[in-house]
């Protein structure tokens, strides 16, 4: 069976009031042309966790601009001032989470575990509400998993089985994001016949991914 969808199919899939994973870093290594059709819907109410909220005209940012997220789980915000002033004006919630840990935090998501203990945060606003963990003497901050309806990835080469390739720095947050979805819809700048791509170059197995836009 093809894995194959247009962007049309695939932001159909989207439904207000779900929780999405958008890979990349400042809209590198994120599944643009998905996440452009998908700004010019009326879906709304979405909790999107990615590293960040890219630009205001550019990557996730559009999302942020046409107001359609309720709530973004990030480690930072500075380069979009929409969102730094949703956020100010209380119609966005944004739960800051540091870079590793956020990494951590979806990888436990994919990997079936119930948490990951930490000492990054102690002594921050980051520990506000969460449980601590000591272990041997030293405190932790319990740091509990995350989980989407639908990620949104982007590889630079895949093949017909969804096997994804991520060059440089667009490895940010992508192949862990696959792990940890219900859904996982790829967004492929090329796509190569099966057996094109040498096993030991597979980022993400096939198996993780449900669709595959070209």
């Amino acid at each position: 069976m093809s894995k194959f969808i247009t962007v049309e199919e695939a932001v159909s899939k989207v439904k207000s009031g779900m929780t999405l994973m958008i890979g990349g870093f400042l809209a590198n290594g994120t599944p643009n042309r998905i996440v452009e059709a998908l700004s010019k819907t009326d879906v709304k109410d979405l909790t999107i966790i990615a590293n960040d909220t890219a630009y205001p005209d550019k990557g996730i940012g559009l999302l942020i601009t046409n107001k359609q997220v309720k709530k973004v789980i990030a480690s930072h915000i500075g380069t979009n001032a929409n969102t730094i002033q949703q956020f100010n004006d209380k119609e966005l919630v944004v739960e800051f989470s540091p870079q590793g840990t956020l990494a951590e935090r979806i990888r436990c998501g994919g990997a079936g575990l119930g948490g990951v203990l930490t000492p990054t945060g102690l002594g921050t606003v980051i520990e506000e509400g969460k449980e601590k963990v000591t272990v041997d003497g030293k405190e932790y901050l319990l740091e509990k998993p995350l989980h989407a309806d639908i990620a949104l990835i982007g590889a630079n080469i895949c093949d017909e089985t969804g096997n994804a390739i991520y060059k440089g720095t667009t490895q940010n947050f992508n192949p862990m994001m696959a792990t940890a979805a219900d859904v996982v819809i790829v967004e492929a700048q090329e796509v190569v016949k099966t057996g094109a791509i040498s096993m030991e170059q597979v980022h993400t197995p096939g198996i993780f991914v449900d669709y595959i836009v070209k």
